[in-house]
């Protein structure tokens, strides 16, 4: 494996234990960004290992930059889309024409989002060189 690779790897379990219990503490719209900002680690660390360069913060992107390197399962695309309207609007009250983000962002959502970056990241432990 090249450089950091598993450095990424390891913050983006982090991440997402971390997005975990933002669940148990119904801190939905901080589970949403967690949970992107590991499929984002993960894929950055994936990035790594086959010795790429990986730039900006879209799962979807990032996704769709590795599969010239490696077939992606079906639906992979559709978790980065998912994952990617959580990375600004979970975070800012801006992003709704009034309340914050805790206002609307639910369990399901969050559980949703979770699940999504686990696969995610399941996908770029199984794809290490």
């Amino acid at each position: 494996m090249s450089g950091r690779a598993q450095d990424w790897i390891d913050q983006a379990e982090r991440d997402l234990k971390h997005a975990e219990n933002d669940v148990q503490g119904g801190y939905y719209e901080w589970a949403c960004f967690s949970a992107q900002q590991a499929a984002e680690k993960a894929l950055k660390g994936l990035y790594q290992a086959h010795n790429q360069v990986a730039w900006g913060h879209s799962v979807r992107e990032l996704l769709e930059g590795i599969r010239d390197l490696i077939e992606l399962p079906d639906g992979l695309i559709e978790a980065g889309k998912l994952l990617d309207k959580y990375y600004i609007i979970a975070r800012y009250p801006n992003g709704f024409a009034s309340g914050a983000p805790k206002d609307y962002f639910n369990e399901h959502e969050a559980e949703d989002a979770i699940s999504s970056a686990r696969a995610i990241i399941r996908f770029c432990q199984d794809n290490l060189a």
